[in-house]
């Protein structure tokens, strides 16, 4: 596109200088466009920010959390995807050795009275006698979520449960994906007196080797009848030991989110309401959860992901937890109003589950789940997306009113558009959701600028350029979004929260695109929609300052200022963000008023540019940070001063205030901001 036009000139110079002036087309080319950016730092004219702006969603979709953000690396660890019947399909799981050595089924044998399914495994052979098993034995072996990264010196912990008619004598074993190369193992052996009924199994295994693409193996050369159920292997090392995968979470601690909104989205509704996701089923042990089948999004989940580790993740954040709950609304059935009872009182169950006194009926499963103190959740949503259902509004207000009367500082949010009409029932925030084209997310910069300030608050809870223009996460949706989000951060009086969805995808199946990060059993990136949202994790709670952009006839252009603290560093910035969805440069004049002479440090000042060759380029494992931003020191940093915009760019200036109590060495030009 125009960002090729340089270039081009240049060549075209080479080849027909005998015709044409070189200087002249050069100096058109260099012929930037200007604008001028006016900005009032006094606090006349300022106003704060909520401290609840940016965010962040998470919905069960594209393996986000079941071979992703949930660390535990057995797939249909409990053998119920297949479904409650049997005989049933045990995929993943496969089986090691031929059928005259071994025979594998299913039953409903089960000591677990939610999820019955247990794997029957009769070993045909021996260790010794005329029919001799082959060497390593025979079993099952689970590959995971399209192979477990096994790396050396980490230790995981394996648990299983299992019984059999006789003595046992099981390896345990983590194994290379062909089973050729064994990274760690380990025996347990038992006498069938002790495992006549269903007996827990735990070891540690310590990796001798790496391998990113392994699996775990049970196996044996004893024969005899063998049942297996709820294995399951877990790293030790997860985010502040809690079961999330380190990686990922500290991606998301680095966009410094306020809150986070789960888990869904779709999943929540579910295509039928007997598959929408339902939390009583997906708390207390992990191993009596049922998990169930989300049929949105088409894969089974086995719920160690549910509501308390949503919640939980939520407090490791320091960010305020915003539950959706179904409300009796999937996409293809309803339930009526005056049926609509239970599903309140499950909601107020649930809230009891996450506020509750540990005394309480639904305090006390959380409290002994690990959790006495009550989680701080303050804002709850009634559905995703069914505004416009038939029984929506009704359900919506039973919804309301009994939440209202048990909790009256709960923050309700509808599923019906506010912005551009009054809304017909009560509510504290209503949902917004926007997927689009890059043009058109960056003319809805503007989205909010007409909205009454009287009444609920937005809650931007879903936006994202889609189709063509975000391929699976361009430097074009990107721009799009950092107008968008510069537009959300001026009209933050109505606008208290936004976040981008969806969040993640497993590269191994993608349901939706694009997404925020990326990631593999072993890799992780941050698409150019990320980095956007790393521009603004200074932005909640910080203070808005008027910023007024003068341009000739380039509408490319989108810019805000605020001024936000570093308080261990005690230190004060002025952040300016604009964006450049132009193919031409820009020399754009920045002017402070309202600060006191000399008030911009000239050291620590620093300049922050995302930009990329190509308007359609993206990161990938090979290039995980060829669309990143790019951290410069900030010459010249002044009240007053003229910087230049590269064509389709995103540019932060962080500007350091001098305090008059408060003096810097000049070799201390560290940026305290996360970007």
């Amino acid at each position: 596109m125009g960002y090729w036009k340089v270039p081009c000139v240049f060549l075209l110079c080479l080849f027909i200088s005998f015709c044409l002036p070189c200087q002249l087309l050069a100096d058109e080319v260099d012929k930037n466009l200007t604008a001028q950016l006016f900005i009032d730092a006094s606090e006349r004219s300022s106003r704060p920010i909520p401290q609840t702006l940016f965010g962040i969603f998470f919905e069960e979709i594209n393996h986000a959390g079941a071979g992703g953000l949930w660390a535990e690396l057995v797939s249909n660890r409990g053998f119920e995807a297949g479904g409650a019947n049997i005989p049933s399909n045990i995929d993943p799981w496969s089986i090691i050795g031929d059928e005259s050595s071994i025979i594998v089924s299913t039953d409903r044998s089960s000591c677990f009275e939610c999820n019955k399914v247990a794997l029957k495994m009769e070993v045909l052979c021996n260790s010794e006698g005329t029919h001799i098993c082959p060497s390593g034995g025979v079993g099952i072996y689970n590959p995971g979520f399209w192979g477990m990264n096994i790396e050396q010196g980490k230790s995981y912990k394996i648990v299983f449960y299992v019984r059999s008619t006789g003595e046992i004598d099981i390896s345990v074993s983590f194994t290379s994906s062909d089973g050729l190369q064994t990274l760690s193992s380990t025996n347990i052996k038992a006498s069938a007196s002790d495992v006549s009924n269903w007996t827990k199994m735990e070891v540690l295994l310590e990796a001798k080797e790496t391998n990113r693409n392994s699996r775990l193996q049970l196996t044996t050369s004893k024969n005899g009848v063998v049942w297996f159920d709820q294995v399951s292997a877990m790293p030790l090392d997860t985010y502040k030991g809690h079961g999330f995968r380190n990686e990922l979470v500290e991606m998301l601690a680095d966009i410094k989110p306020r809150f986070i909104r789960f888990p869904g989205g779709c999943f929540v509704e579910g295509e039928w309401l007997r598959n929408a996701f339902r939390w009583k089923a997906s708390v207390g042990p992990w191993e009596e959860r049922p998990g169930h089948f989300g049929d949105v999004w088409m894969y089974w989940t086995d719920d160690g992901l549910g509501y308390f580790e949503f919640l939980q993740l939520a407090e490791d954040l320091g960010a305020l937890p915003i539950w959706v709950f179904n409300n009796g609304i999937s996409h293809n059935d309803q339930v009526d109003t005056s049926s609509v009872l239970p599903f309140v009182q499950e909601a107020l169950d649930g809230i009891e589950f996450a506020r509750g006194d540990a005394s309480s009926t639904w305090g006390a499963v959380r409290a002994a789940m690990g959790h006495p103190d009550p989680f701080d959740l303050k804002y709850v949503a009634i559905g995703n997306e069914d505004c416009g259902k038939k029984n929506y509004r009704g359900n919506y207000l039973k919804f309301y009113d009994a939440i209202k009367r048990a909790y009256p500082d709960i923050k309700i949010i509808t599923n019906c558009d506010g912005s551009s009409r009054p809304l017909d029932h009560p509510t504290d925030l209503y949902d917004f959701h926007v997927y689009t084209s890059a043009n058109n997310l960056f003319s809805m910069s503007h989205q909010f600028d007409r909205t009454t300030r009287q009444g609920p608050k937005a809650f931007v809870s879903e936006y994202a350029v889609t189709g063509k223009d975000a391929g699976t996460g361009s430097l074009l949706a990107a721009l799009a979004e950092a107008a968008f989000l510069i537009g959300l951060e001026k009209n933050s009086d109505v606008v208290h929260m936004a976040s981008y969805a969806p969040l993640f995808v497993n590269s191994n199946d993608r349901r939706w695109n694009p997404d925020a990060i990326v990631f593999n059993s072993f890799q992780a990136y941050g698409t150019p929609s990320y980095w956007v949202q790393r521009f603004f994790t200074e932005s909640s709670g910080a203070i808005l300052l008027n910023a007024t952009l003068q341009k000739d006839s380039s509408n490319s252009l989108v810019a805000s200022a605020i001024t936000w603290k570093n308080s261990e560093a005690g230190q004060t910035y002025i952040r300016i963000k604009v964006v450049n969805f132009g193919s031409n440069s820009v020399n754009l004049q920045i002017s402070v008023d309202g600060l006191d002479p000399n008030s911009v440090k000239l050291s620590g000042s620093t300049k922050t540019t995302l930009t990329s060759a190509n308007l359609m380029d993206e990161n990938s494992f090979k290039e995980p940070k060829k669309v990143a931003p790019i951290q410069t020191l900030l010459e010249d940093a002044h009240k007053e001063m003229s910087v230049l915009l590269l064509p389709h760019s995103f540019t932060s200036f962080d500007l350091l205030k001098e305090s008059a109590s408060l003096r810097i060495t000049e070799d201390d030009s560290s940026l305290v901001s996360s970007i």
